[in-house]
């Protein structure tokens, strides 16, 4: 996974919080190597860990950097997240699109992804850096990702060509018979028969049937329809306490 894993550059990041939330979104991702140029507060800052959620390895394997061209001179393929910047001509890529480049680069050198700081986002100094331009396509009256937000789409859309691992599955329960389901809905009528509630009479058919749609559109399990019978008996004779 590491050969075409891309570094992560966070350019004069201001909240130390948010280098550990975007710290959180890269190890989601499987990315681990962090770079920091010249934040704002110094490094190490107490607010990042907490943010982390225990994405300490990614903080603590931090590296520090007094520029961006510092950050990325061991790298042979730099990328700007930016809105494309007046007076810069380079090659825009969407977040799918430059996955599928990084990826396809393996070998050849090691990816970087700078990101802006909070605020002001990249300089137009530090988009010219970079040798292609990632663009994030969102709504243009509304343009307002966080930081993390930022990393954690390019990381997912990285992740989508390497094998992470799918959350466990969990078993769910066999779905109830139909004679257990017509069993509860027959308790039901009883119930509201007995309580008046089937009012005015010659509504009743469309009111049970009615009822009938309401309980059987969702994938009742034997153990909710067990459940739910026992919850109307205990209504029907309550116990005295």
């Amino acid at each position: 996974m590491q050969e075409t894993a891309p570094i992560i550059v966070l350019v004069r990041p201001q909240l130390g919080e948010n280098i550990g939330k975007a710290a959180r979104a890269m190890l989601n991702f499987g990315l681990t190597e962090l770079r920091l140029v010249a934040p704002r507060d110094g490094w190490p800052n107490p607010q990042a860990h907490p943010a982390a959620s225990g994405a300490d390895s990614v903080l603590d394997n931090a590296r520090i950097f007094d520029s961006v061209a510092d950050a990325v001179a061991d790298c042979a393929h730099v990328y700007a997240t930016t809105v494309r910047k007046r007076g810069v001509t380079k090659p825009v890529l969407t977040p799918e699109q430059a996955a599928t480049a990084i990826h396809g680069s393996a070998g050849s050198g090691r990816s970087a992804i700078l990101f802006g700081a909070e605020r002001s986002g990249l300089e137009t100094d530090d988009v010219a850096v970079a040798r292609t331009i990632i663009t994030v396509p969102i709504n243009p009256a509304f343009q307002s990702l966080n930081l993390a937000q930022a990393v954690i789409l390019i990381a997912y859309e990285w992740s989508k060509g390497v094998s992470l691992a799918s959350p466990p599955r969990v078993e769910i329960d066999a779905p109830a018979d139909q004679r257990d389901l017509d069993g509860m809905i027959d308790q039901i009528d009883t119930m509201l028969e007995t309580a008046g509630f089937f009012f005015p009479p010659d509504r009743t058919p469309v009111t049970k049937r009615m009822l009938r749609t309401l309980l059987t559109k969702p994938r009742w399990s034997a153990q909710e329809v067990r459940t739910m019978r026992g919850v109307f008996s205990a209504l029907e004779k309550p116990q005295k306490r």
